[in-house]
């Protein structure tokens, strides 16, 4: 489980066996129990959620759209 970015107690990773065929770029984001699943393709959007609020899912789809290019380019260089 490649681990892309940590921020403010978050962790941002994909599993490494996403599975064939591969879904399109996106990223898990984990804390406290609880997770979620962004796409990052074609643009930002919340894919699953489970356990996060409203509130906490704004402020992870903020930080995912922030370093959105960057997210992109770790999931490319790691599934290359």
């Amino acid at each position: 489980m490649p681990v892309a970015l940590r921020l403010d107690g978050f962790k941002f990773f994909f599993y490494a066996n996403e599975g064939s065929p591969r879904e399109p770029a996106h990223i898990h984001v984990r804390k406290a129990g609880a997770e979620a699943k962004f796409w990052l393709v074609p643009q930002v959007r919340l894919a699953r959620n489970d356990g996060f609020d409203a509130h906490t899912l704004r402020q992870i789809a903020d930080m995912v759209t922030e370093h959105r290019q960057f997210l992109e380019r770790a999931w490319n260089e790691h599934f290359a």
